[in-house]
């Protein structure tokens, strides 16, 4: 039975990730090149760095990405430290629509968008790398649609690999629940929060990715296997384990680029220590939203990390904090 959990979480775990990197790559390569301008132009208050934040992240799939991008950008000296402050925070809330959507048990649809994604890419390499139409007016015209067709398939095959690997993830449940290993661990995070919060915070620590950490806690949810209190100790934990590549990140910088990974930081254990013992409040909260377990865990994590950044945000105003424009 050991075999068959890892065997199936490992694949499940390595298509959710597929998926994760097609979206995020997809989004680079059609706003990539135009992010730095956007960051360094937009983000004169922490207000709007918290906007264009949340914006970036939502749009690329990874906080990680886009704070790794704010500390290169301040090692530069293209940002100072203060402008990053609001960017900081809006990561946290853009990261969220992740987790929202695989809350939608959006399962069944994998599969049939999957095909619907291979199907577009063919088009496109039929159209484009064939070089079907010729120089023909409608030939030009078609061409100028390709690139963006061709990015939209490749995150739509993205977003449907995520969706299988959270299926696969999602069918060992009660494989995992039967084990004496869960049933230990169950019962010591039932008795203490502290218990989930270190299980989110290792496991996200060690994939560099909290949301398949949370899509894996939102699939045992939806089995029944997990209660709910427990997936909201381990949120708020995998939101203290996705600071670890932002401190990677700035080793070996500037002090103002250690400046913004100690606040991304500060942001989330901060956060994980106000809320972790109202993580059961928090659940009696997301309950009453929605009867979806995994729904629920979504919820939760939305809910933590907008109200983690709106009480920092008055923060980010204090004139010291804005004052540090050294690099």
């Amino acid at each position: 039975m050991l075999t068959f959990i890892l065997f199936r979480m490992l694949g499940g775990f390595i298509v959710f990730m597929l998926g994760m990197r097609a979206m995020e790559l997809a989004m680079h390569r059609s706003v990539g090149h135009r992010l730095q301008d956007v960051l360094r132009k937009s983000t004169a208050t922490p207000l709007h760095g918290l906007l264009v934040g949340t914006a970036t992240t939502a749009v690329l799939q990874s906080s990680t990405a886009v704070t790794v991008i704010a500390i290169g950008l301040v090692n530069a000296g293209v940002l100072t430290f203060p402008r990053t402050l609001g960017i900081i925070l809006g990561t946290n809330i853009g990261t969220c629509l992740t987790t929202e959507l695989i809350g939608l048990n959006l399962g069944s649809l994998g599969w049939p968008l999957l095909k619907l994604s291979l199907a577009a890419w063919l088009l496109t390499a039929l159209f484009g790398e064939i070089g079907l139409g010729g120089g023909s007016r409608a030939g030009r015209w078609l061409s100028r649609f390709l690139f963006p067709l061709r990015n939209a398939s490749v995150v739509i095959g993205g977003f449907a690999l995520l969706l299988i690997g959270i299926a696969l993830m999602q069918s060992v449940a009660p494989a995992v629940q039967a084990t004496d290993f869960f049933r230990s661990f169950m019962s010591r995070a039932e008795d203490s929060v502290l218990w989930g919060l270190a299980a989110g915070t290792v496991l996200t620590a060690a994939v560099h990715s909290s949301a398949a950490v949370i899509g894996i806690v939102m699939g045992l949810a939806e089995s029944g296997a997990m209660p709910l209190e427990v997936g909201v100790a381990i949120v708020l934990g995998a939101n203290v384990g996705t600071c670890v590549t932002a401190v990677l990140a700035a080793i070996g910088g500037t002090p103002s680029g250690r400046f913004v990974a100690l606040s991304h930081v500060l942001l989330n254990v901060g956060g994980a220590v106000l809320f972790a013992p109202l993580a059961g409040e928090l659940g009696a909260i997301t309950a009453s939203l929605t009867p979806s377990p995994s729904g629920q865990i979504a919820h939760a994590q939305t809910i933590f990390n907008i109200l983690c950044s709106l009480i920092a945000l008055p923060i980010c105003y204090l004139p010291r904090l804005r004052k540090l424009t050294s690099a």
